[in-house]
């Protein structure tokens, strides 16, 4: 687990090809067993693997490019009608988010979370139809990766534990 957590890139620029539903669903999975608070499960998902709706959605951040190049997105929503606490429930929708960025990569494909297009959160959900209540957390773009990023250096533990007694 260390390791894939480790290799895990930002994929943005993808091979043209098609991700299975069955694939897709192992991913989707991957993010639903993502601990919540009170088990509330928050988390409410788009599935998007048509060029039209893409392309929707593509107008609407300004990683367009990504958008158009990603063999599927998943894009993430918060059911605020489950909601007991905020905080908890966008924390839970990060570990949801991660758990399936983790899995992406765990099965051979890549991807990235884009969060700029939440500036144009409403006008996503309006695109999508998405149920009154759903607000938009992120996306998930995507598929056969076409590039391989070289490691980011990480702080070293000296720098970022303040407390240890």
């Amino acid at each position: 687990m260390l390791d894939l957590i480790k290799t895990r890139r930002s994929i943005r620029k993808f091979k043209e090809g098609e991700v299975s539903d069955e694939l897709i669903d192992r991913i989707l999975i991957s993010g639903v067993w993502a601990p919540s608070g009170l088990n509330n499960q928050p988390w409410r998902f788009a599935v998007i693997k048509d060029q039209t709706v893409k392309e929707q959605i593509a107008g609407l951040t300004h990683y367009s490019k990504i958008v158009r190049a990603a063999n599927a997105l998943i894009i993430v929503f918060l059911d605020n009608g489950t909601s007991y606490d905020r905080t908890k429930d966008v924390q839970s929708i990060g570990a949801c988010i991660e758990n399936m960025l983790l899995a992406i990569h765990g099965l051979g494909l890549g991807g990235v979370w884009l969060g700029e297009i939440l500036r144009n959160r409403e006008a996503v959900a309006q695109a999508l139809e998405a149920p009154e209540g759903y607000e938009l957390m992120a996306v998930i773009a995507f598929g056969i990766p076409a590039e391989s990023p070289h490691p980011h250096e990480r702080k070293p533990l000296s720098e970022l534990v303040f407390y240890r007694r």
